[in-house]
């Protein structure tokens, strides 16, 4: 226990001490269950991403396989040469309780008609084409993922940190506490009744003085 002065003044200031990491940790928790109530409503919301995601890796893969059977590898790997586009993003940030979560959105949407992929429409077969627009959905999904998958992160950080601070208010910061005014209220009640002994002694020897006379 750190040095603690056994005054009535210590022991005001540690109850007022205890009353406020109370509220604090009442806070604190009330905090916690809202970031944990949000948590699980992205998490929902990460899991379908995560099966839309495999669901079109699958659909892609097995589009791109078919396109290679039937019109080769080298008709497929010539268009992807010619192929032209970028995916932009765009970053910003909100806020859940007061912590800060960064917010990732689309800027154009990776899914493009086939005119805008940069090779000749009449060039290329169906299943090339539809190859393109099965992996730009992939991408789509993505970006929206990575939005998710963020945010995810960053709560469960905050969510650990927040219950770390309860259970430091709980588990110490509050104990010494009490213990601290454990001690100073035993400190002042043996002083009190070591001045009630010493009174008691010297009202008995005033009285027998008195007797004495």
């Amino acid at each position: 226990m750190e040095e603690v002065r056994p005054t009535r003044t210590e022991l005001l200031q540690r109850r007022a001490q205890i009353q406020l990491a109370d509220q604090g940790k009442d806070l604190l928790k009330q905090k916690r269950d809202a970031l944990l109530i949000e948590f699980m409503s992205v998490m929902d919301e990460t899991l379908r991403l995560s099966t839309e995601l495999e669901k079109a890796v699958a659909e892609a893969q097995y589009a791109l396989a078919v396109a290679k059977a039937v019109d080769g590898s080298i008709a497929v790997k010539s268009v992807s040469f010619v192929t032209k586009g970028e995916v932009s993003m765009e970053m910003s940030g909100t806020k859940i309780m007061g912590v800060s979560v960064p917010v990732v959105t689309k800027g154009e949407s990776p899914l493009r008609s086939s005119f805008k992929r940069g090779y000749s429409v009449t060039g290329v077969s169906s299943r090339i084409d539809e190859t393109a627009e099965k992996f730009e959905k992939v991408l789509d999904v993505i970006i929206e993922s990575a939005d998710i998958e963020t945010r995810l992160k960053r709560l469960g950080e905050e969510i650990q940190k927040t219950n770390r601070r309860v259970n430091a208010l709980e588990q110490v910061f509050i104990p010494q506490l009490k213990e601290q005014v454990s001690y100073i209220r035993m400190t002042l009640d043996e002083r009190a009744r070591e001045d009630l002994f010493r009174l008691k002694k010297v009202k008995a020897s005033l009285e027998k003085k008195r007797a004495a006379m």
